[in-house]
Order: C-alpha cells, then structure tokens, then sequence
C-alpha cells in the first residue's frame, strides 16, 4: 500500500508550465506536439494536468520546456525565480 505522503513538489511550478504555454500562445494540444520528441511524450490532457499541478512533469518533459522557453530547468524549479 503506498502512504498518503506526497514528495514535496515546487509551488510554482504549474504556474510557470501554464506561463510558458500562454507566451508562446499554443493550446494544450500545441504545447503536446512541441514536446512529442522526448520519451514519453504528454498530450493535451497531460499538458493540462501538469497546469493544474494534479501531475508532475518528467525530468524530460521540465527540460523540453526549458528549452523551448529559453530558460533553465533551474528557473523552473525555483520557487524564487519569476519567469519573464
């Protein structure tokens, strides 16, 4: 049985994830297809998820992201950090 704890997860993360889409103006579905190369790739409702922090993105989905909005993993992850 697996305990009720989740890992602790940055707060701003989603926020963040939701800020890079909306920048680059995509959709859900648009934001899916830019991150179609990386293993596992997500799709809308994934993208969704990680927007609403009910999931929490692969280290190769945080890195794709990084990339293609021209920051470092490290910003994302650092609550301290603002986008933009």
């Amino acid at each position: 049985m697996r305990g009720s704890k989740r890992r602790p997860r940055p707060k701003k993360l989603s926020g963040k994830l939701l800020a890079i889409r909306q920048g680059l103006g995509l959709t859900q579905a648009g934001m899916a297809k830019r991150l179609s190369k990386i293993p596992s790739p997500p799709d809308g409702a994934m993208v969704s998820r990680y927007e609403r922090d009910e999931r929490e993105p692969s280290l190769f989905a945080l890195l794709a992201y990084a990339r293609i909005a021209g920051v470092t993993v490290d910003d994302l992850i650092d609550d301290k950090v603002r986008l933009g």
